[in-house]
């Protein structure tokens, strides 16, 4: 689940400071989306502490029952033992490597994608070193925006991997995540998009109307929000791959009342964002949802779903 308060670029949270250019050892494989003036030269911060906030929910959440499908299309990939290159799109501060590299064995080389070099160097620095059996993981980064991949930028590719980020894409954009896997012949594993359903107990008349304004908050300027992963799942078996999904939601409890606070806050404000006449009611209802998660007397589900898209030769049927 991305933050639902965020802006086109990866649905993160913005932080008011920016390190512009890339740092060292970084090279610009992707092309940045010009958005404004000085964009490309200096891309928003996102705020590291929204994703350690979220990393052990996610960490739960990811369907874990895809990885036996994808280890055994890793294991028959030509070349898989002398090691996997895994590049990971919109890396964020790196909990996708530290939930995925230990689950998977032999040598591994990840390659960080993002557009923020501050990111890059967190995820980096954070980034496992051991794989499941023990041999070694290394990392390098790259700075720039996924959603405009450059025809050779997955080049050599074993696995394509992202959380959260297909949902802040557009079809035309997962399109050609999707033919560069294909050019790639390489898996892709895509997860944590948003489902557009959530459920909160004890349910409140308002939860549906905020959910649908969040919904069209997601879909703006050509997004595909709840969308994404039915239209990826079309879009990558297009391209020759075998695709399956699984669900991944977040069961969020009193264990997790912070999360909850800063999840609930974000999905209100970009449901009042879209819909501005919902702003008085919307303020009443996110002090009782505060209230009660404060208390311990609210749980929250956040459906998500994760895809991973196989070579169609191998690893079996959707």
């Amino acid at each position: 689940m991305t933050n639902p308060a965020t802006t086109r670029h990866g649905g993160r949270g913005t932080a008011p400071s920016v390190i512009p250019g890339a740092g060292p050892g970084e090279r610009a494989t992707l092309r940045l989306r010009e958005d404004g003036p000085g964009d490309a030269a200096e891309p928003p911060r996102y705020a590291p502490e929204w994703l350690r906030l979220r990393e052990p929910a996610d960490g739960a959440a990811r369907a874990g029952a895809l990885l036996d499908p994808l280890r055994t299309e890793l294991a028959a990939r030509p070349g898989s033992a002398d090691g996997l290159v895994v590049h990971d799109l919109g890396c964020g501060t790196g909990s996708m490597g530290r939930w995925l590299a230990p689950r998977l064995d032999g040598a591994q080389h990840w390659i960080l994608h993002d557009r923020d070099p501050y990111l890059l160097h967190f995820a980096a620095a954070a980034s496992p070193r051991t794989a499941a059996d023990g041999s070694r993981v290394t990392v390098e980064t790259r700075r720039g925006d996924v959603a405009r991949l450059t025809p050779d930028a997955l080049r050599g590719a074993s696995l394509v991997t992202a959380s959260a980020l297909l949902d802040v894409l557009t079809r035309e954009e997962i399109d050609a995540l999707a033919a560069a896997c294909a050019g790639a012949g390489c898996p892709a594993l895509l997860t944590l998009s948003v489902a557009g359903r959530v459920d909160l107990t004890p349910s409140h008349p308002l939860d549906a109307e905020i959910a649908e304004a969040f919904n069209a908050h997601q879909r703006r300027a050509g997004l595909l929000g709840p969308d994404a992963v039915t239209v990826a799942a079309e879009v990558f078996a297009g391209h020759g791959a075998t695709v399956r999904l699984h669900p991944s939601p977040w069961r969020l409890g009193a264990g997790q009342a912070a999360l909850t606070e800063q999840w609930l806050r974000g999905w209100v404000a970009a449901a009042v964002e879209q819909r501005p006449g919902l702003r008085e009611s919307a303020e009443r209802y996110l002090a009782e949802r505060l209230e009660a998660c404060r208390a311990g007397e609210l749980a929250v589900v956040v459906h998500h779903v994760d895809l991973l898209a196989l070579r169609r030769s191998g690893g079996g049927a959707s």
